[in-house]
């Protein structure tokens, strides 16, 4: 069995959402982050990390100043490392599930966030999370990690997704 079900696919199909709806319906114990955007008039400026329990943190911003940036968006890595960091650490101690959403180019910026994401998915705690679908060295490794199951989600198969990640956390 698979300790790790990461999710992929284009931006829009879902992905958070279906983390979302799988954990409120489990019935066992989350921690973690997901990831959410930052809409000013409807047009997106930046992305924010969201724990399990309730704190957040800008993640990256049209106006974030920094030296690691994907297209417009400076990252903010010590945001990263204060917040979903310690979130990872904290969910493999005390949780029964570890929710990662995401792992993509702003989070894999930290060395520290690839560290808790592999600790993560060695801890024998049952992992739940994104992944880019995008090729990336690192990330490309996970993928082929023999603890991880990489499902694509479309907004044609999301039940049936849902359905498949939810057998998966109850067994």
């Amino acid at each position: 069995m698979k300790q790790a079900f990461l999710l992929i696919g284009v931006p829009g199909s879902g992905k958070t959402s279906l983390l979302k709806e799988v954990l409120a319906q489990v019935g066992k114990s989350a921690g973690g982050f997901y990831t959410e955007e930052i809409r000013v008039g409807g047009v997106r400026h930046g992305f924010k990390i969201v724990t399990l329990d309730g704190q957040g943190a800008t993640l990256a911003h049209i106006d974030t100043q920094s030296p690691y940036r994907v297209s417009k968006y400076g990252v903010d890595l010590a945001a990263l490392e204060r917040v979903a960091v310690p979130a990872i650490g904290k969910a493999i101690q005390e949780c029964d599930i570890v929710v990662i959403d995401e792992i993509k180019k702003m989070e894999l910026f930290s060395p520290s966030f690839r560290e808790a994401v592999l600790k993560a998915i060695e801890s024998g705690k049952r992992v739940l999370g994104t992944i880019m679908l995008k090729p990336h060295p690192w990330a490309d490794k996970i993928k082929q990690h023999p603890g991880v199951k990489v499902v694509p989600v479309t907004k044609m198969n999301r039940s049936q997704v849902a359905n498949q990640v939810l057998s998966w956390l109850g067994s």
